[in-house]
């Protein structure tokens, strides 16, 4: 035993998978990066549906795409876990609100939803963005839901609170996005002033086929109640789950069941106001 020498195997940044992963990181840095810079960002608009009132439509959601290169729609899902805390990540959430607020200015019977996250609050870029439209439209801000996720939330628990209080006295709405996936201090929820909750996809996804999730889901949809928030089952893709989340009280439904997200919805920069009416109800 006294010549055995154990194998060092390489660890943190030495290590071939740390080094890929930084690779990988790196490279979609500066995809998004160049995208950002070139204006090869889009918005693409999935409807979130009224529970109890089959195919009308309570508000849209729009989700940031961006393009590469090789002018492949990339989802937000595929870069922004990598950007959210760079410096890059409040650049997207300005381009994002700005698409927004201009596709609310210009399609004045459509309410819509825009994400964020909390590391913004306080970008000047960001508010900037916010008051410029105001100033040139007002109901913007009355059909403008900003939805920030819940882990991102309690990074900075008071912060969001004072953001919220602020805003909501411009008419502006809050949603708690993909609630149940993170690890939300329920305390904090008397704090908030979220209208919204939207129940993660996890929970929501093959739900008439698992008990448990039945149980988790309805406990969570109580709380939303509670707070007086309207809430939203996402990731909807079966007639059964739409059909036991209504039994569940949900009050909107969203997923590829109804629809996928669309770049250029029928409804889109309508200038005569004739879009598809939408709005929440209590």
């Amino acid at each position: 035993m006294a010549n055995f020498r154990p194998i060092e195997m390489p660890t943190g940044e030495d290590s071939p998978l740390s080094a890929a992963v930084m690779n990988r990181d790196r490279n979609t840095l500066s995809m998004v990066a160049e995208a950002v810079k070139h204006n090869q960002t889009l918005l693409a608009y999935q409807p979130v549906m009224i529970a109890q009132q089959g195919n009308r439509v309570g508000f849209y959601e729009a989700l940031i795409r961006v393009m590469d290169d090789t002018g492949r729609i990339i989802p937000a899902k595929d870069f922004m876990p990598v950007v959210e805390r760079a410096e890059l990540g409040r650049e997207i959430d300005v381009v994002a609100l700005n698409m927004g607020l201009r596709t609310l200015h210009q399609n004045p019977s459509v309410r819509l939803s825009i994400n964020m996250s909390a590391r913004s609050i306080g970008y000047q870029n960001w508010m900037q963005t916010l008051n410029r439209w105001l100033r040139k439209d007002s109901s913007v801000g009355e059909r403008l839901i900003l939805e920030i996720t819940e882990s991102s939330a309690m990074d900075q628990p008071e912060l969001v609170v004072d953001f919220m209080d602020r805003l909501s006295s411009r008419g502006i709405c809050f949603a708690l996005d993909d609630f149940g996936a993170g690890y939300t201090a329920l305390r904090y929820l008397k704090d908030f002033f979220f209208d919204v909750l939207k129940i993660d996809m996890q929970f929501c996804n093959g739900i008439a086929d698992d008990r448990d999730m039945q149980i988790l889901t309805k406990a969570m949809i109580d709380i939303g109640r509670h707070f007086d928030m309207l809430v939203v089952a996402e990731g909807v893709e079966r007639a059964q789950d739409v059909e036991v989340l209504q039994q569940m009280g949900a009050d909107c439904l969203q997923g590829y069941y109804f629809c996928a997200p669309e770049i250029r919805p029928d409804w889109l920069f309508n200038p005569r106001g004739r879009g598809k009416k939408t709005g929440m109800h209590a």
